[in-house]
């Protein structure tokens, strides 16, 4: 009888049968992987009820604050939870760091002055930070200010080329930049053991380099987090894994005081610092989406999973493989036609609650260097915690999957990114 019902709900959905029996089969030969996920979800979860019970939080931490926002115990006690919950000195956590890419400027320019070097040894960082830095010339960039950048690529096989980092360290390099995600590279993801290794290298040759991590899409995934192994600022946005869906804006920055005070002093003005910035209403969002996020980030997990081994049985390549141990929670896909992108994105909208009407097309957005199709029928605009997909239309033409609040809706998301490409006999069951 459930069988039956639950066949007949994914039907009128629009998953053909022939489709939802191809999933089931892989679905059932991951239950023990799941079963580990759930444990590190379990670790997770009551590591950050620690750190609420820990700092007494209470009804009047939700209270909202307008103005200038002195005083607002609210927005600093979330802060000492989120320094808890990292195990690092001090943390910054605003609505006003309105993305990723904002956390990490602030945390750059408040921490590197003219003459300075930023290395990043994992090669080419996200494009949205090649403006930034200064390697697509833009106005107000860290290059218009005198601080330059050097990049070491990864070799082949992904691993880091330790000696061009030795031959890159030199007495202007000031802070090492580390992307724990791919972005759109192909590259693996590095996990928070191979992020330590680099940072102690990096340590060993230069003390007083600063070793930043951007840890976006990584949150929670592990046990332990970049901050435990070493790196002196971890930064990321509330609208991926740490909000739990439940910021509606928001970025953090943890680390040590001395660069937490720099970053704070950039996002407001000099001498203000962390004493200003009110909420608005949003500390109760921002505090259950926390509680939330070890939970959610374990359903966005295994649909990544479950979008590799379906996927790899089709005969795409995909990274990481279904196998490979996972390190955060996206997926990526070579799909090998801007077709079969399409058709994936339109899946993905195409299971969404919010505008699931609508299909995605490709543009010129900004920020990237070619058209880009995003999918992503969100509660929050821009919320990649939720069910979404994006891919730079060029070859090998990767999708990049991530997402799901629920892995009930990660899955279906991902049984719609299949029917649409069935549909268009893209693939053949």
């Amino acid at each position: 009888m459930y069988k039956e019902t639950l066949e007949c709900s994914y039907q009128a959905l629009g998953i053909d049968p022939k489709v939802l029996a191809f999933s089931m089969e892989t679905e059932k030969a991951l239950q023990e992987r799941f079963f580990i996920i759930d444990k590190v979800a379990e670790y997770n979860q009551l590591k950050v009820l620690k750190a609420m019970q820990d700092n007494r939080l209470s009804d009047i931490h939700f209270a909202a604050t307008t103005g200038y926002g002195y005083n607002d115990i609210g927005r600093d006690t979330l802060e000492k939870v989120y320094a808890d919950v990292f195990h690092t000195e001090d943390a910054l956590v605003r609505p006003q760091l309105i993305s990723g890419t904002h956390a990490l400027t602030i945390a750059l320019s408040g921490n590197l002055r003219p003459g300075d070097e930023i290395l990043s040894p994992v090669g080419k960082p996200y494009d949205t930070l090649e403006g930034v830095i200064g390697i697509t010339k833009t106005k107000g960039s860290l290059a218009e200010f005198g601080i330059t950048y050097r990049q070491v690529d990864l070799k082949e096989d992904g691993s880091f080329d330790w000696d061009k980092i030795r031959a890159a360290i030199n007495e202007k390099t000031r802070l090492a930049t580390i992307q724990r995600s791919k972005g759109y590279a192909s590259r693996p993801t590095l996990s928070v053991e191979q992020i330590g290794s680099l940072i102690a290298f990096l340590k060993k040759l230069k003390p007083d380099i600063i070793c930043m991590v951007d840890n976006c899409y990584g949150e929670f995934v592990e046990i332990l987090e970049p901050s435990d192994v070493g790196a002196d600022l971890c930064v990321g946005s509330l609208i991926k894994n740490p909000g739990g869906g439940l910021a509606p804006i928001g970025g953090y920055i943890v680390g040590k005081s001395e660069y937490i005070e720099n970053a704070a002093y950039r996002l407001t003005a000099p001498g203000l610092g962390k004493e200003v910035g009110a909420t608005l209403g949003l500390n109760a969002s921002l505090f259950q989406g926390l509680f939330l996020a070890p939970s959610v980030v374990s359903g966005a997990l295994k649909g990544a999973i479950y979008a590799a081994n379906l996927y790899e049985r089709l005969g795409f390549e995909v990274m990481p493989n279904g196998t490979e141990s996972r390190h955060d929670i996206i997926q990526a896909v070579n799909l090998n036609s801007a077709e079969a992108v399409i058709a994936f994105c339109k899946g993905i909208q195409a299971a969404a609650p919010v505008d699931s009407y609508v299909s995605p097309e490709p543009w010129a957005m900004p920020g990237y260097q070619c058209d880009v199709i995003m999918a992503a029928g969100a509660f929050v605009q821009g919320s990649s915690i939720e069910l979404s997909a994006d891919a730079p239309i060029k070859p090998p033409y990767t999708v990049f999957f991530q997402g799901g609040l629920t892995w009930y809706h990660a899955k279906f998301g991902i049984l719609m990114s299949l029917q649409k490409l069935y549909e268009q006999r893209l693939i053949q069951l």
